[in-house]
């Protein structure tokens, strides 16, 4: 009895530990899904614009758009499951989605656990500010007042690319440097396009531009190492949709914003 336990109990423990591994995945083919009738993807949905819940309390959002799309052009239907930051590569490399549509920017240290599909979005930090002011990269911000928020991906951004003499005025959330630029307390934020957007809705018309891109970080369709005939037809299906302006549809529609050039 007692060598019968330890044998299921070394025998539980390999199978869960295998269940961790990428290479224990069985890669999914494009005919799987089309057999199966729908694509699994997950989503973020507290990540807005990109994934929320709506109104009528299902995923919606930027990355459900997308992710109905890529469906679409796969013949089949959609079923967005909600994931979080730390469990969206959990889920996908022990089965539980098809694929992530899930604002996963492309890293390296990523790139070793998932298979990335070509960039769909990117989140984009500008140097923004009054059209008066001629601002045409880094070193146009010497001696300006350059608003951020405090230890944000933009204050990490605009430091790095500021020549000494630059005014870097520090604020506790995007809400406050926002409202210091329309004030006249700053020259420039730095702020993602969304911000940007939200910016322009408000104030007089050509009052403020976006100067340049001081960040751009690239996210992708993540999938299973393996699959790599679902990220073809992924990849294709980007493609297609970023060429005929679709994707751009969408990205004005939820960011207010064209859709940057992916490299």
């Amino acid at each position: 009895m007692q060598a019968t336990r330890r044998h299921f109990t070394v025998s539980a423990a390999m199978l869960a530990v295998s269940a961790l591994l990428p290479f224990t995945v069985s890669a999914q083919t494009v005919e799987d899904i089309q057999k199966k009738g729908k694509l699994v993807v997950g989503m973020l949905v507290d990540f807005p614009p990109y994934g929320i819940i709506n109104e009528k309390n299902q995923p919606d959002g930027y990355d459900a758009d997308v992710a109905k799309l890529l469906a679409k052009e796969l013949g089949v239907a959609v079923d967005i499951v909600p994931v979080t930051g730390p469990n969206r590569i959990p889920f996908l490399l022990t089965n539980k989605v098809d694929a992530l549509v899930a604002s996963l920017a492309i890293t390296p240290e990523r790139a070793k656990q998932v298979l990335f599909s070509s960039p769909y979005s990117a989140a984009s930090i500008v140097l923004y500010g009054e059209s008066k002011i001629k601002i045409t990269g880094p070193a146009d911000m010497k001696n300006l007042r350059v608003g951020v928020a405090r230890a944000s991906t933009q204050d990490v951004a605009v430091t790095k690319a500021a020549p000494e003499g630059t005014q870097i005025r520090r604020f506790d959330d995007d809400a406050s440097a926002m409202q210091a630029l329309m004030s006249g307390q700053v020259d420039a934020i730095g702020c993602s396009v969304t911000v940007a957007a939200q910016i322009a809705k408000r104030a007089p018309a050509g009052k403020f531009e976006n100067k340049f891109q001081l960040l751009q970080q690239n996210m992708a369709v993540a999938m299973r190492p393996g699959q790599t005939q679902l990220a073809d037809a992924i990849n294709a299906a980007i493609a297609k949709n970023i060429a005929n302006g679709e994707l751009n549809k969408l990205y004005q529609k939820w960011l207010g914003a064209d859709l940057p050039k992916l490299d």
